[in-house]
C-alpha cells in the first residue's frame, strides 16, 4: 500500500517550512504509525525539550494536525487539538465528504473532543485550533461535562472560557440534563451475533443521546481490526454527532484508510429518531457497502 494522503501532507509540511517542534512531532507520529495522538510523557519531553507550555506546545501541533482533514468541498484546512485531563493530546481536522449532504460534514473541534471521547478520556480541559469555532462547535463544546470551565486557545487569543464565545448559553441543564458527555454512560442492551456486531452493539451502549433516547453505535471492520463510533447528542439537535461520522473521523486519525473498510454494522435502539438512512446514504457513497442493521433491546 502507498502512503495515505495524511502521510504526504505531513512530509509536504516539512518541506515547506522545516520548524524544529514539528519535525519532532512528525516523527513521533512516524514511530507510532501515525496515530494523531501525543501521550502526555512525550507532551511533557517535548515542553521541556522546546521550554514550551501546553498551551504553546498544542499551538505548534495545529498545522500538523490539520494534515488529517479531508476537504472536498471547501479546499479549507482546520487542525484542532483537544488537550485531555491526562495530559495527553488529541488531535482532529475537519472532514468533509464528496457525494453526500454538506451537513455530513465533521468540524475539527468534533474531530478532537470525539477522539479524545473514544480514547475513553474522563474530560477535555482545553480545546486549541487554528481557527475561532463557529456556532455550531460552540454548541456542540456546550454539551461537555468540563464545559463551565472549557478554556479555548487561537493562534491569536488564548485562555478564552468557552462561555465567552457562547454567553447566555441554552444546553443541557435547560432540560433537567445531569449526566454530560464524557460522564461515565452504560445502556444495558443484550449483545448477540459476532464480534463486529457486539462491538457495535457496545459503542451504543457508550453513546450519548440523553434527549431523544436514540442509543446508537457503528462498528467497521478495517482489514483485521474493528473500529467503532457512538452517537453524540446536543441539547440544541443540530450540532448533534452521528456514529459513521465519529468512527470514519477516528478511522482516519488512527491512521487508516478508507478503502480498509470491508462491513459495516449499525446498532441502535428504536426511538423518535433513526440514524439508519442517513447512515446508509453515506456508508454506500464513500465505501460502496449496504449497512448491517441492529435494533437493540435492553437486557431488564
Amino acid at each position: 500500500m502507498g502512503k495515505n494522503d495524511v502521510v504526504v501532507r505531513l512530509e509536504q509540511l516539512l518541506a515547506d517550512n522545516n520548524n524544529e517542534v514539528a519535525v519532532y512531532v512528525i516523527e513521533l507520529l512516524r514511530s507510532q504509525h501515525f496515530v494523531g495522538q501525543l501521550n502526555k510523557t512525550d507532551v511533557e519531553s517535548l515542553r521541556n525539550k522546546f521550554k514550551l507550555s501546553i498551551v504553546e506546545l498544542a499551538l505548534e501541533c495545529l498545522p500538523i494536525a490539520a494534515c488529517y482533514a479531508t476537504v472536498p468541498v471547501s479546499h479549507f484546512y482546520v487542525g484542532a487539538v483537544a488537550i485531555g485531563e491526562s495530559g495527553n493530546f488529541y488531535f482532529g481536522a475537519n472532514q468533509e465528504f464528496a457525494k453526500d449532504a454538506i451537513q455530513q460534514s465533521v468540524h475539527a473541534e468534533q474531530s478532537a473532543i470525539s477522539h479524545a471521547w473514544l480514547a475513553n478520556e474522563k474530560s477535555v480541559t482545553d480545546i486549541v485550533v487554528n481557527y475561532t469555532p463557529c456556532g455550531h462547535c460552540r454548541q456542540f463544546m456546550n454539551e461537555l461535562n468540563t464545559s463551565a470551565d472549557l478554556k479555548i486557545h487561537l493562534p491569536h487569543s488564548q485562555n478564552n472560557l468557552l462561555h465567552s464565545y457562547l454567553p447566555d448559553a441554552f444546553g443541557p441543564k435547560n432540560l433537567d440534563v445531569d449526566l454530560l458527555m464524557f460522564d461515565p454512560q452504560k445502556q444495558d442492551f443484550k449483545l448477540q451475533g459476532d464480534e463486529l456486531v457486539q462491538a457495535a452493539i457496545k459503542a451504543a451502549s457508550l453513546s450519548y443521546a440523553p434527549y431523544s433516547d436514540a442509543f446508537s453505535g457503528i462498528a467497521l471492520q478495517v482489514d483485521d481490526q474493528i473500529i467503532t463510533g457512538r452517537y453524540i447528542e446536543n441539547a440544541a439537535f443540530n450540532p448533534s454527532f452521528l456514529p459513521l461520522q465519529c468512527a470514519l473521523n477516528y478511522l482516519r486519525l488512527q491512521g487508516f484508510n478508507n478503502d480498509q473498510v470491508i462491513r459495516i454494522v449499525l446498532a441502535e435502539k428504536e426511538a423518535v429518531v433513526s440514524h439508519k438512512h442517513i447512515t446508509s446514504s453515506l456508508a454506500k457513497s464513500l465505501f460502496d457497502l449496504e449497512i448491517e442493521y441492529i435494533e437493540l433491546n435492553r437486557t431488564f
